[in-house]
């Protein structure tokens, strides 16, 4: 799955039923941890899907760390300025302390982060936009034109737990 395979790939491949694919990813667990406690500068974007149908979009709001390519934390929720500061205080409460944050023009990114030394611009955001294309290629449900999406917003979730989990660190 985090190699851009879907259910019914792994099942095909696997032998197994697809129930059993999805119990597994049902029973998954993976959370990233950040492996730092200080960071020069992260970039926060945000980065929509779908569940279901394309009306009912997900959006995930993300800090990364361009040197690493590490993710570092990240929240789902509406794309609006309480979401962005659910990811400020996930951030503060993992321990993780920056210098500088590095985001687009979006008024909740600077509302957010006003108290903080920030670089505002898509010149800035380089790393972070290179990532987002990454997540598409790697999870095919989080592509904007597709016929592989999630059903369960649950399973939506796990995958990207699963994904953020191997990219941070490269196995599962």
């Amino acid at each position: 799955m985090v190699r851009g395979g879907g259910i019914r790939d792994i099942a095909e491949t696997e032998r197994v039923s697809i129930g059993k694919v999805l119990r597994t990813l049902s029973k998954s667990t993976y959370k990233i941890r950040p492996k730092q406690n200080y960071y020069e500068s992260i970039e926060v974007d945000e980065f929509w899907t779908f569940v279901g149908n394309k009306k009912n979009k997900q959006w995930l709001i993300y800090a990364y760390h361009r040197e690493t390519g590490e993710i570092v934390a990240y929240v789902w929720g509406k794309r609006d300025l309480a979401t962005v500061q659910r990811l400020k205080a996930k951030l503060k409460q993992l321990g993780v302390h920056y210098t500088r944050i590095s985001s687009d023009h979006w008024d909740s990114f600077v509302t957010a982060f006003k108290n903080c030394k920030q670089s505002i611009g898509k010149f800035f955001t380089v790393g972070i936009e290179g990532n987002n294309c990454k997540i598409r290629h790697r999870i095919r449900r989080s592509f904007r034109k597709s016929c592989n999406f999630s059903k369960k917003l649950e399973n939506h979730f796990k995958a990207f737990d699963l994904t953020f989990f191997y990219i941070n660190n490269g196995f599962i």
